[in-house]
């Protein structure tokens, strides 16, 4: 018994040994497309991880040397390997998250991400007494973006995230303010938003609807997150939105038990009354007519339909509560005088490039004061001028990927201070 333990060891040992490569995890090319401080800060977690295994393998290496009872040593080496394997799992993600960053082009592209997204935690939770954590942003394939928040334990239950770990999609990088709304969930995770507006949602609708309070309680981290991406960035989140959410009659009616997202209809309804609530009369009207007119006015009496039209007459009060109710996330104001959704406007964008003329895209010091106010009017510019979006989208790249070249934004500011 012995002697098959010593084997089976030695194949786990072996399997954890060559974890610490960390080179196999991901391409040196595809480190070398990290910001210094994310690599330091990975490989140093991701190389404590292997180093705490190899040190429990090497004791119970020693435990099958002096075990008179091979059962409690044949439990721990079964308990080494499930840990092995979620510490594979932990690897795996990182590995293939860096990994998108072999190619130099899409590693600048990605770098310029980190910034914008980093910046815009810095803003915002600076002036709460808060710092925001590195971020590392993946491409990937598919509809939507997701977030592993920073300190959110891993696979292992035990270890937290080292960075907020941020997947964008390949087909909404021409308007990737989906970024900002996986950062709005780091934002309120940190201050403790989401649990707060859930209980103002569920109170302020209770008077209307106890199943339409309880749906939005329950969809209270997605929407303090589509609230955040909103004042960041204006209009330009909704659209990208609703080309990700879009479907027949029946999909964006359907209520789906557990999911945290509101239905389709219902949060895209949302968040263009959030347009026409700070920015009146816009585009957003007509796309909520355009939803309303294909889906709703055919619905019948379906539960997402009655549900839908309840929230329809109570959009003003969640508008007001999201945005305007003060919380005590945020010292007792409201959301609106933590990010400004009026900075944000139509107006107030094309006055910011107006002002700055072609110097908006090129000045190195207008990229580091109004980082995410620039690319929220580059993502804007396809949706005034669609027939040449492709050219906007190409501009908007290029502009990401300049920033990627340059020290963050919010560390230039800390640096002047």
């Amino acid at each position: 018994m012995r002697e098959q333990l010593t084997a089976e060891l030695a194949h786990w040992r072996y399997a954890v040994d060559a974890l610490a490569d960390l080179d196999v995890v991901a391409s040196p090319e595809a480190w070398a497309g990290l910001e210094q401080y994310v690599r330091v800060r990975l490989r140093d977690r991701m190389a404590a991880l292997v180093t705490a295994l190899r040190l429990e393998a090497a004791q119970l290496d020693a435990e099958v040397e002096a075990a008179h009872d091979p059962e409690p040593v044949h439990r721990r080496l079964l308990r080494l390997r499930r840990r092995y394997l979620q510490l594979e799992t932990i690897l795996d993600f990182y590995g293939h998250a860096i990994g998108t960053r072999t190619n130099p082009e899409v590693a600048a592209l990605l770098r310029g991400f980190d910034t914008l997204a980093s910046d815009s935690l810095e803003e915002l939770l600076r002036p709460l007494g808060l710092d925001g954590p590195p971020v590392l942003v993946y491409l990937t394939g598919g509809l939507g973006a997701a977030i592993l928040r920073a300190d959110v334990r891993l696979w292992d239950g035990a270890n937290p995230s080292p960075v907020a770990a941020i997947k964008l999609t390949r087909q909404n990088l021409g308007c990737p303010t989906s970024l900002f709304h996986e950062t709005g969930h780091q934002f309120a995770h940190l201050t403790g938003w989401t649990g707060e507006l859930a209980d103002a949602l569920a109170s302020v609708l209770g008077r209307r609807s106890v199943e339409l309070a309880e749906l939005w309680r329950s969809w209270a981290s997605e929407v303090a997150a589509d609230v955040h991406a909103f004042g960041l960035c204006g209009w330009s989140p909704v659209t990208a939105l609703a080309n990700v959410v879009d479907g027949s009659t029946d999909a964006v009616l359907r209520i789906i038990p557990g999911d945290p997202h509101p239905f389709p209809l219902v949060r895209v309804l949302f968040n263009t009354a959030l347009c026409r609530m700070w920015f009146g009369a816009g585009p957003w009207d007509v796309m909520a007519r355009i939803w309303v007119d294909r889906h709703l006015s055919r619905a019948g009496s379906s539960d997402g339909a009655s549900l839908a039209r309840l929230t329809v007459g109570a959009l003003e009060d969640i508008v007001d509560t999201c945005t305007r109710r003060p919380m005590e996330a945020f010292h007792g104001r409201p959301f609106h005088e933590v990010a400004d959704p009026r900075r944000a406007s139509p107006a107030a964008l094309a006055d910011l490039a107006g002002t700055a003329g072609p110097s908006l895209v090129t000045s190195t010091y207008l990229a580091r004061r109004e980082p995410v106010r620039i690319l929220a009017w580059l993502a804007g510019r396809s949706l005034e001028d669609p027939r040449h979006a492709a050219d906007h989208w190409r501009a908007l790249r290029r502009w990401v990927t300049a920033v990627g070249g340059l020290q963050a934004p919010a560390q230039l500011r800390a640096d002047a201070a």
